[in-house]
């Protein structure tokens, strides 16, 4: 009988996966972006995403050494920061852009709130965040081989048609991870398969803005122009590899449904209502803050109540 009442601290119910080793699969599924973004922009993508990782890895490296912590760069968390960091920056930025970026995320927006599961707001975004609001310029110069475009977004809000086969290949101008929504579904794919995330926080968010731009998009029931916006930008990107940080989103069902819900339509205000043509990063940010909230708000019914009675 005593064999049956060991105590032990919480969590009761473990899983034998580390995170270590989601960690590692967030990468793995995020190579399909990569690879493409390395393809389309050149081997300056690879020059800027090898930059950004280093400098993620080595920053929480120097930080915890300095701290007298324990090193946990071997979780892999610094790495997906870093690798985040870069698929969200334009191919054209400067070499020290992503190292500044490195820096915010890690020190301000991770380590000095506690490390790995006590950031308040995901790091990648935040540092993209940072640098849009500091270094504006660069960070919306999409000029690569000597060629300025605007990207679909920018181009659909001057009022100008898109290609769409060219926004799902993923052959438009944009940030080096955002392109291609083919890459990114492949990616999607594989943290589906290994159960690193469900489909609550994406579908969600995406039938939520998808509803939000057909009532207030300005096209009225036009599919092609719905179908541009869930295709452009950082849309894809965000929906399965951002909002669904396991750190800043909702741990109850219900709650991760009203997050993703309030995702897209903060998405659909900043894109259709605000000077910029993306929203996204903002977006995924300020509904981070609201986790709490969420959370406090969508409690799960406790075990044994909330039956019909007699």
């Amino acid at each position: 009988m005593s064999e049956m009442l060991n105590i032990s601290s919480n969590p009761h119910i473990r899983d034998s996966k580390k995170s270590s080793d989601l960690m590692l699969l967030v990468l793995i599924a995020l190579l399909p972006a990569s690879v493409f973004g390395v393809w389309h922009f050149g081997m300056r993508a690879l020059g800027i995403i090898v930059i950004s990782v280093a400098s993620c890895v080595l920053t929480e490296y120097i930080y915890e050494k300095l701290m007298h912590r324990k090193v946990t760069i071997f979780d892999f968390s610094a790495a997906v920061t870093g690798l985040l960091l870069a698929l969200n920056l334009p191919v054209s930025v400067p070499w020290w852009l992503p190292i500044i970026g490195s820096v915010f995320a890690i020190i301000f927006v991770k380590q000095l709130f506690g490390g790995l599961g006590q950031n308040f707001m995901n790091p990648a975004l935040a540092a993209r965040c940072f640098l849009l609001i500091s270094f504006t310029g660069r960070m919306t110069d999409f000029t690569y081989d000597g060629i300025t475009g605007a990207t679909p977004l920018a181009a659909m809000k001057a009022g100008e048609s898109v290609n769409l086969v060219d926004l799902f290949v993923g052959n438009t101008a944009g940030t080096i991870g955002e392109t291609s929504v083919i890459a990114i579904l492949i990616g999607a794919a594989i943290l589906l398969i290994f159960k690193v995330i469900d489909l609550r926080i994406p579908a969600s968010y995406l039938i939520t803005f998808a509803i939000f731009t057909l009532i207030f998009g300005g096209h009225g029931f036009d599919l092609q122009y719905l179908a541009a916006q869930l295709c452009g930008g950082g849309l894809m990107l965000g929906a399965f590899f951002m909002a669904t940080d396991y750190v800043t989103s909702p741990i109850t069902k219900k709650g991760q449904i009203v997050y993703g819900c309030v995702i897209g339509i903060l998405t659909g205000i900043f894109r259709f209502f605000g000077s910029a043509s993306e929203g996204v990063s903002y977006a995924i940010i300020l509904s981070n803050l609201l986790v709490p909230l969420i959370e406090k708000v969508t409690p799960p019914t406790a075990f044994g109540k909330g039956g019909k009675k007699a």
